[in-house]
């Protein structure tokens, strides 16, 4: 009788475990955010994080910023491939620094395993409303025109040698035809309050940063970086439409270390595709001015290929370089 017994307790608790999800059964999941809690990148890894626990169980999010993100990449890259360390790629991170940084501690190309993009959110250009109202720009075009007649005269500002803000501004010097000084600043916010009191006349600004001020009507919204424009400023076109092939914009994903196997790689791109796909992500997003944006690894990982290759030109053009 006792072997009876414990020949079925041992069969109830083998159901019992059967019934119970993998992620019950391992280590929580730590998703490393290579920059400082608070910012969007961190929230939306922290709604997602919270969204995927029925399916993956706890998922920590652990922020390692510095080095424009390399620090925490570099983490991920160099963690065991066994699922239990995730972190973002973002724009900065697998496209810009690469080129931007003499030395790399990872190879962006190499030492990840795409497992779906997050996010886009769009870049815009904006101008002081009061100057872009004396000076008659409503449009790019009229913004190019200007450039054009007004030789030397035009100057933008960003948060710095290298980010996405100018970038933005040489590409789209290169493609206008136009010359504009570029003004660095210690960051956004600083470059944004260059353009609120004048000293600039336009940035390629972050949306999310930009829209208080376009609400407010301090700064004019003429055109998104985006392919195609964003639902989140309606009625203002793509500068694609006057230049086309104009894209860029700030986008971030989920990446594993390079050989995590496939398998766990299409259990964690199936949890969070399901994640980023609910209605409730979508509208929580939706007030960061950030769009959902969910794919296969295969598909993640080619795009990353080709923004890291449009960057390279990108960056060698403007000659910056942070070391």
């Amino acid at each position: 009788m006792k072997t009876r017994h414990l020949l079925l307790s041992g069969l109830a608790a083998a159901a019992v475990l059967a019934f119970v999800p993998a992620h019950a059964q391992q280590r929580p999941i730590r998703l490393v955010v290579p920059y400082a809690a608070g910012g969007p990148i961190d929230v939306t890894a922290r709604i997602l994080a919270e969204r995927v626990k029925d399916s993956l169980g706890t998922v920590i999010i652990d922020n390692k910023p510095g080095a424009g993100g390399n620090i925490g990449a570099d983490a991920v890259a160099k963690a065991a491939p066994d699922g239990l360390t995730i972190g973002i790629a973002a724009t900065a991170t697998n496209a810009v620094n690469p080129w931007l940084y003499s030395k790399m501690p990872y190879n962006a190309a190499t030492d990840f395993a795409p497992i779906t993009q997050m996010v886009r959110v769009p870049n815009v250009l904006v101008m002081n409303a009061d100057a872009a109202q004396r000076l008659k720009i409503n449009t790019v075009a009229e913004l190019i025109a200007y450039g054009k007649a007004n030789p030397g005269k035009l100057n933008y500002g960003s948060g710095g040698n290298g980010s996405a803000g100018h970038l933005a501004g040489e590409m789209f010097k290169q493609q206008a035809g136009i010359f504009a000084v570029h003004i660095p600043y210690n960051g956004g916010n600083p470059a944004q309050l260059a353009l609120l009191s004048g000293q600039v006349d336009f940035n390629f600004d972050n949306l999310a940063t930009a829209a208080p001020n376009i609400r407010s009507g301090k700064l004019k919204a003429i055109a998104v970086t985006t392919a195609q424009p964003s639902s989140a400023l309606p009625g203002v076109p793509a500068v694609a439409a006057t230049l086309k092939g104009f894209a860029i914009d700030t986008w971030w994903g989920l990446v594993a270390p390079a050989g995590t196997p496939p398998d766990v790689v299409a259990k964690l791109n199936q949890a969070f595709v399901a994640a980023l796909n609910s209605p409730e992500t979508k509208t929580r997003f939706a007030g960061l001015l950030a769009e959902p944006v969910s794919n296969t690894p295969e598909q993640f990982g080619a795009f990353m290929k080709s923004e890291l290759a449009k960057y390279e030109k990108v960056v060698k053009a403007t000659g910056a370089k942070v070391d």
